[in-house]
């Protein structure tokens, strides 16, 4: 015999409803991007490291300034922060190594197959392992108690081949990711990079 009280329950009317809603609005905003492959204001950031690698980025109205931002392992980290008004990158790979509550590693990959549009780019990155070229390559100083304020790096392009990235923030006011293929595979361990 139970004695126990039912703590809550459920109405099934109205959590059918509330289900077949954010599935539809979620269909919609897959079904947008599918057919676009365009998404605006997409961010990515407070999960840790996360890599980003590319063959090759051509982009006009860069900025490099210094950053303090939260990394996987701490509050407070050194970074540089890279802004980049328009970009085009050629074969691009995000991905992300997460431990499972069973103690096993995955890895989710997002890839680009044909070049990937970006307008609005911000990444916060703390440790870039790339070829750089830059037009108008300008470093301006000035003398201010705001540590992000004391310098900045402008140019008027920039490319950069052959790049890894290990970033905490990643923001983008548009993107245009035609040919997206995203995956998940299974791995022994995650990937760490030590900065020199």
């Amino acid at each position: 015999m139970e004695t126990g009280k039912p703590i809550g329950r459920t109405v099934k009317k109205k959590f059918m409803a509330a289900l077949c809603a954010g599935l539809l609005a979620l269909g919609g905003m897959v079904a947008v991007f599918g057919m676009t492959g365009t998404a605006f204001a997409l961010p990515l950031g407070g999960m840790g490291d996360f890599y980003v690698q590319f063959d090759k980025l051509e982009g006009s109205g860069f900025q490099l300034l210094p950053q303090v931002g939260e990394t996987g392992d701490s509050d407070a980290s050194p970074m540089v922060r890279n802004k980049i008004e328009e970009a085009t990158v050629y074969n691009l790979h995000i991905y992300k190594d997460l431990k499972l509550p069973t103690g096993k590693w995955i890895r989710i990959n997002i890839k680009g197959t044909e070049p990937t549009k970006i307008k609005g780019l911000i990444q916060d990155a703390r440790f870039i392992e790339a070829n750089l070229q830059f037009n108008n390559l300008g470093i301006h100083e000035q003398n201010t108690n705001d540590y992000t304020k004391n310098w900045t790096q402008t140019a008027d392009t920039v490319t950069i081949t052959n790049a890894k990235i290990v970033t905490d923030y990643l923001f983008q006011t548009m993107v245009n990711l035609q040919g997206a293929k995203i995956s998940i595979e299974s791995i022994d361990q995650p990937e760490t990079t030590e900065s020199p």
